[in-house]
């Protein structure tokens, strides 16, 4: 049970949430998981008793009447995200969502006035922002190492889709909020805005390029895809500068996942090529103009506190380090929901400008967000 000084956490959700949000929030000294929800009852109950959790349901209700839980994870499916995160804002309960946050920016929206109406916290996982080389490159940024912007080209291709015998499931569903648009895009909008500022408009095309996968449970079954696993957006950011965004899960051998900045007085590239783990690899280069560009040494008050075999546990006990913040000092510090309404809202407004095959302006968040 959680100590007076810890907050008691539930983790909703374990695919994601048994890889990485319950060891996250067993490693913090702050938290303490005290309920694992799988639709699933016997599931639920294995995985309790293999990470010594007390209460184990597949009823979410029974969980949120817990006095003990003070704070909800959820990782399921995006299609499931907005009624069980209602429920957890309802029952005055703390909330870690999972990008992409919901299936439309009005969900979104409700969830973030919700959780200001309840006085509760609400943030979410966008672990980018707590990556060393991230860090420094938003440093560089702060500092003006390229002065005025010219171009930024982002390039975050891998081979996580690409054999086509890989499982149908709900990633495969446009409705169940599955494509690379939602589960990468989804970062990459939020750490455009938090390194460049707010975008102006955009343009996107999407693309599903295996359009049917093998039934898990009936391999010789095949069922449709209708979700995107290929993403190209142009956008022009709020000062102007053109951004060209290129993201696609089918690539053999793609290059990996790489941010180049040119600008008028230098150049910035952040990039690693390994294709295994999306947060391991990452090196940062610079050069002030007509230089070469030279790998930059990143500063020990940016490192992990510990280094995992799996990349994206040490950030996001970071983010769980910044839900404890959070709740400590009673407001949702960034990335809040504010943050997942904006990136929830760029990608429906891809969504929009492939089907009507145009540019569409991106509003403003601060007007956009008001009730």
């Amino acid at each position: 049970m959680a100590s007076i000084n810890q907050i008691g956490v539930a983790v909703v959700g374990t695919g994601f949430g048994q890889k990485i949000h319950i060891p996250g929030f067993q490693h913090h000294p702050r938290t303490e998981i005290v309920a694992v929800y799988n639709r699933d009852l016997n599931k639920a109950k294995e995985i309790a008793d293999e990470n010594r959790i007390y209460y184990a349901y597949n009823d979410l209700d029974k969980i949120l009447s817990l006095p003990e839980v003070d704070a909800v994870s959820i990782s399921t499916p995006p299609f499931l995200h907005y009624e069980m995160a209602k429920k957890v804002l309802e029952a005055k309960k703390h909330l870690l969502l999972e990008k992409p946050m919901a299936m439309n920016v009005d969900q979104v929206k409700k969830l973030y006035h919700l959780a200001q109406a309840q006085g509760v916290v609400a943030i979410a996982d966008f672990e980018f922002r707590y990556v060393p080389a991230w860090q420094l490159l938003a440093e560089y940024l702060e500092d003006d190492y390229v002065g005025q912007k010219r171009l930024i080209k982002i390039d975050w291709l891998v081979t996580s889709r690409a054999n086509p015998k890989r499982d149908w499931n709900w990633y495969s569903q446009k409705d169940a909020g599955g494509g690379a648009l939602g589960a990468v895009a989804s970062h990459a909008f939020d750490y455009i805005n938090w390194l460049f500022g707010s975008v102006s408009k955009l343009s996107g095309y999407l693309n599903c390029a295996i359009p049917e996968r093998p039934d898990h449970n009936d391999g010789s079954v095949m069922k449709p895809v209708d979700a995107d696993d290929t993403c190209l957006i142009m956008m022009e950011l709020a000062d102007g500068t053109p951004l060209q965004l290129s993201i696609s899960s089918v690539t053999y051998g793609g290059r990996g996942h790489w941010v180049e900045i040119y600008g008028e007085k230098g150049t910035l590239v952040l990039g690693s090529s390994n294709l295994k783990d999306y947060v391991h690899g990452f090196e940062l280069f610079a050069a002030p103009a007509g230089k070469s560009l030279k790998k930059v040494s990143i500063p020990k008050k940016y490192d992990f506190a510990q280094v995992f075999t799996d990349g994206r546990l040490a950030p996001f006990i970071r983010v769980v380090d910044r839900l404890v913040t959070s709740i400590d000092s009673g407001k949702s510090l960034a990335p809040s929901l504010k943050e997942g309404v904006y990136s929830q809202l760029l990608m429906d407004l891809t969504h929009q400008s492939h089907q009507q095959r145009r540019w569409v302006n991106v509003h403003n968040i601060d007007e956009f967000i008001r009730p």
